[in-house]
């Protein structure tokens, strides 16, 4: 992992680690962001008693741990894994597998480049990390167009080839909504009705699809961001179908079911 972290980490911090050492009441471990040992006393391994600390760990696993105290002038640091609940777990796991998806995408752009791993990731590192926890995170908002590489300080070149990287790897989660609709008329212009009908329909949002499956039946998508957007557009839907609706014409939207 190229990603370090600067210093010392901060009591309470959660900690990424790789068992070095396991001696009978301690084990030893690498904190993998900071380029640092920490110890974990037997007591802070799991609740109750332990026999044998390699039921628990292993040498070369890794861990997540939670940091206790800090003796700044020894350089030592006392770990727990025991008080890592199962949430900040899963956070700290998944903060590490987006930061490995960053670094994979920075060798890439290296290779392209033709320039060593390195000297990319140290070239952007610094500039990133002094605004954003992550790399991974600032590669988020660029996809997002939230943040501009360039404007914080990388190259030209470089900036341009991250980003169009980026555009395609770390591209923003969308929410869809799919449904089908049925339109069925006995108005004399009925087919101008449905086709007035469709045009305000695409008319309510870019993010709004309709697809003609035949026999008066059409299939919808609206896509977007967020859920709250596309809810919106769905409600503009149903509204301008409410419209369609008289005596002698009928319109229908049934929600396609999501797992």
């Amino acid at each position: 992992m190229l990603y370090q972290r600067k210093g010392m980490p901060e009591e309470n911090e959660i900690v990424l680690c790789k068992v070095t050492k396991i001696y009978p009441n301690s084990v030893f471990v690498d904190l993998l962001e900071y380029n640092r040992q920490g110890m974990i006393h037997i007591s802070e391994v799991s609740p109750g008693r332990i026999r044998n600390l390699r039921d628990f760990v292993s040498e070369g696993r890794q861990i997540v741990c939670k940091v206790l105290r800090i003796d700044y002038e020894k350089g030592h640091i006392d770990l727990s894994l025991r008080r890592v609940n199962t949430t900040q777990q899963r956070e700290k796991t998944d903060d590490i597998k987006q930061e490995l998806k960053a670094e994979n995408l920075v060798k890439a752009v290296a290779k392209k480049l033709g320039t060593p791993v390195e000297k990319v990731y140290h070239e952007i590192a610094p500039k990133i990390l002094t605004e954003y926890p992550y790399i991974y995170l600032c590669f988020k908002a660029v996809a997002e167009k939230n943040a501009d590489l360039e404007k914080m300080g990388i190259p030209q070149k470089m900036a341009e080839e991250l980003s169009s990287a980026i555009a395609e790897k770390f591209k923003p989660p969308r929410f869809i909504i799919k449904g089908e609709i049925i339109m069925h008329t006995y108005a004399d212009e009925g087919v101008e009705k449905i086709k007035t009908t469709l045009l305000k329909i695409e008319k309510v949002s870019p993010q709004v699809q309709l697809t003609y499956l035949g026999a008066g039946r059409y299939q919808i998508k609206i896509e977007d961001v967020d859920y709250k957007p596309a809810e919106k557009n769905l409600e503009k839907v149903e509204s301008i179908l409410e419209e369609f609706n008289d005596k002698i014409s009928t319109a229908t939207l049934s929600r396609e079911k999501t797992a």
